[in-house]
């Protein structure tokens, strides 16, 4: 019990010297509606750091099997990243069963092309923007960041980091376990094959995909580690020295691990966008 509630303290310490050195504007519509089944308007939040301007961007997004998961279940990475000098831009999406990943892929596009045309307000370089995502959240920054239908203009992206990101081949893996209602995959994937190839970011590699720094987890899902592998093998064609970092870790502590400020992907992270900013 001592043990406990020394980690809560340490924890509610660390969470105030974070937002001593950043702020966080919540809630801000990024699409006027949603075009997903039912009625939306899609919400981000931004946290920005309080004393520098032009800053980088990432803009992260959540995963959860498409279904589930909110923005405000992320303040943690916002303000980890925003204590580093990076404006970090978090927002929802429309889940399944109200959207396919389709519908999700527009709205995160969406969001990419809102801060692009909005981040300078709050301290953010538009010219220096970074996707992140995790599980799902990976997925569909990979296929925004590679199916040349989701963005008019890739260079607004500089660089993808994929941590433990899911689904990169979906077509091959729906080929063996087609969608059923379990976690919504009949909705999210719809019962259409053609639709599985577009949803799958390994078929749309090519000499265009921004750099990409890719985590994955050694105690993940076996699926994740496989796809992973299969999506470098591809992406080495174009980016010659791709490779994956592997950590060892099971799923969920690959994002729960950032946490912590001092843990030290953060300083890689960093690194990757001073490379390609």
């Amino acid at each position: 019990m001592l043990k406990l509630l020394r980690n809560i303290t340490l924890l509610f310490c660390l969470f105030l010297l974070a937002s001593c050195a950043s702020e966080k504007v919540s809630n801000i519509f990024y699409l006027e509606s949603s075009v997903a089944l039912v009625e939306a308007s899609p919400k981000l939040d931004i946290y920005l750091p309080k004393k520098s301007e032009n800053n980088p961007v990432v803009i992260f997004i959540h995963g959860g099997y498409w279904e589930e998961g909110n923005k405000g279940m992320y303040g943690f990475l916002g303000r980890g990243l925003a204590k580093k000098g990076i404006t970090t831009v978090i927002p929802n999406y429309t889940l399944s069963p109200n959207g396919s990943y389709h519908t999700m892929a527009e709205e995160v596009a969406a969001a990419v092309q809102w801060t692009h045309d909005s981040v300078a307000k709050y301290n953010g370089n538009p010219e220096q923007i970074f996707l992140m995502g995790h599980s799902a959240g990976g997925h569909l920054i990979a296929l925004v960041g590679t199916n040349p239908k989701y963005l008019e203009t890739k260079d607004m992206v500089k660089g993808i980091i994929l941590n433990d990101a899911a689904a990169l081949d979906m077509n091959s893996y729906l080929q063996e376990n087609p969608p059923t209602k379990n976690h919504n995959y009949d909705v999210t994937w719809t019962q259409d094959p053609t639709n599985w190839k577009d949803a799958s970011p390994i078929y749309f590699l090519s000499e265009k995909v921004p750099p990409m720094l890719i985590y994955v987890g050694t105690k993940t899902y076996p699926s994740i580690i496989s796809q992973n592998k299969d999506f470098v093998e591809e992406l080495k064609k174009y980016q010659p020295t791709a490779e994956i970092n592997y950590l060892t870790k099971k799923h969920v502590p690959m994002m729960s691990q950032y946490i912590y400020p001092w843990n030290k992907h953060y300083k890689e992270i960093i690194a990757f966008i001073e490379r390609n900013k």
